[in-house]
């Protein structure tokens, strides 16, 4: 057992020194200083500070001030100046950078607002969609005054109709269980994502540097091949959870400190502060056992190369597994109770993140959950028995790597030693 413990905090400590491991985190952490800052680095770029420019040309004399007021409604960050100049003139200041943009109000032949509005480009989707929101409602106001519709009359014909949802089943998820629930899964979809994609690419990586060195041939003479692996896969993933944890404290203290509606807690702003224990429970239980999985797997299909070079082929397949699992994922997010959804929760491969969401919005049995687990356990035994085999004859095998045909001759190895 001593040799596992040397292996498995070699493997960590020697990828926590590591340069490449360094100079990841730093740019991660920086990205996500960026990311909770995006508001701070937009307005210091912007130099109106946030706000849109924009001209308005009022040909009726009567439009600019109730549109200022239904715009302003709407977004207080659109700045509506009424412009004294002519049209060319309004033109001229929009190509010069003093305004975003320049609106026309007219009447039409119906004595209702109609407008043009002229920018240096229309890619900004937002402003003009605000501008014609406004623009909507002020003419909704004045068709309503024309045919003489109280402003009671007028607020009764645009209320919002009651339509509430129950469901029938009982101990059913309500609404608004349902969007915490749905909150949390979508960054747990996220974290085991991207943790698979990183952390089970660096044990193939790990692997095959080591059989690049030939220092495989000495460990694995002293060395079980079950130990071997799991020591590099259990001291790669304490690194994925010293690197995870650097991540959401550095995220959380910056949100802290630039929002103001995180300082009641930033689970409570997202949704997050009444999740039940036991939704919390499957989202780590489920991300150990997807970790699990797919670094089993890895290591073994990095026993299978010689050069570093050929990982990234090698593992691709396994890659699509994890992309195809995370998109249907991100489908039932919207219909979790599909038939489709409940049949690949119990596909090994799609599990980790697929039965977590059905367990996360749906009311589930327990059986169901229990069965995905007891689905993964085996799969992760069967797996590393299987891989360990591979992996004891793919370290012995050394030239260009020949894809999944050197599975077989892997295993040939192991049988002739």
């Amino acid at each position: 057992m001593n040799s596992f413990w040397i292996i498995l905090f070699h493997t960590y400590l020697n990828k926590l020194k590591s340069k490449s491991f360094i100079i990841t985190t730093i740019i991660t952490v920086v990205i996500v200083l960026a990311l909770t800052n995006i508001n701070n680095i937009i307005d210091m770029f912007d130099k109106n500070g946030g706000k849109d420019k924009v001209a308005v040309l009022d040909e009726s004399g009567q439009l600019y001030e109730p549109f200022k007021k239904q715009v302003n409604t709407i977004n207080k960050d659109i700045n509506l100046t009424l412009y004294q100049g002519s049209e060319k003139e309004a033109e001229k200041a929009v190509e010069k950078g003093d305004f975003k943009g320049v609106i026309q109000l007219r009447y039409n032949n119906e004595k209702l607002p109609e407008a043009t509005f002229k920018a240096m480009g229309i890619a900004d989707s937002a402003l003009f969609t605000d501008l014609q929101t406004g623009l909507q409602q002020l003419k909704t106001m004045l068709a309503a005054s024309q045919i003489n519709l109280a402003p009671a009359q007028l607020q009764k014909l645009y209320e919002p109709v009651s339509f509430e949802k129950f469901a029938l089943e009982k101990n059913a998820k309500t609404e608004e269980e349902l969007n915490q629930a749905r909150g949390l899964v979508y960054v747990l979809l996220f974290i085991i994502y991207f943790s698979v994609i990183m952390y089970a690419t660096m044990i193939a990586m790990e692997v095959a540097t080591e059989k690049s060195s030939r220092v495989m041939e000495i460990l694995i003479s002293s060395v079980s091949p079950i130990k071997q692996m799991f020591a590099k896969i259990i001291g790669i993933g304490l690194l994925s959870l010293t690197q995870l944890a650097a991540f959401l404290i550095v995220g959380y203290i910056s949100l802290t400190n630039n929002l103001e509606s995180v300082k009641e807690g930033f689970f409570g702003v997202y949704g997050f502060s009444d999740i039940p224990i036991g939704t919390i429970v499957y989202a780590v239980i489920f991300f150990i056992l997807g970790y699990f999985l797919y670094a089993t797997l890895a290591a073994f299909l990095g026993s299978l190369v010689s050069r570093i070079e050929d990982v990234q082929q090698m593992i691709t397949p396994m890659t699509f597994l994890v992309v195809g699992g995370f998109m249907i994922a991100m489908f039932g997010l919207g219909k979790p109770d599909a038939a489709f959804i409940t049949i690949t929760s119990y596909i090994p491969f799609f599990t980790p993140m697929i039965m977590f969401l059905r367990v996360g919005m749906l009311t589930l049995p327990a059986w169901e959950a229990i069965l995905g687990i007891a689905i993964l356990l085996a799969t992760i035994i069967a797996l590393a028995i299987f891989g360990a085999r591979v992996y004891r004859g793919g370290v012995l095998m050394y030239g260009k790597s020949n894809s999944f045909k050197d599975i077989k001759k892997a295993l040939q190895l192991t049988k002739n030693e």
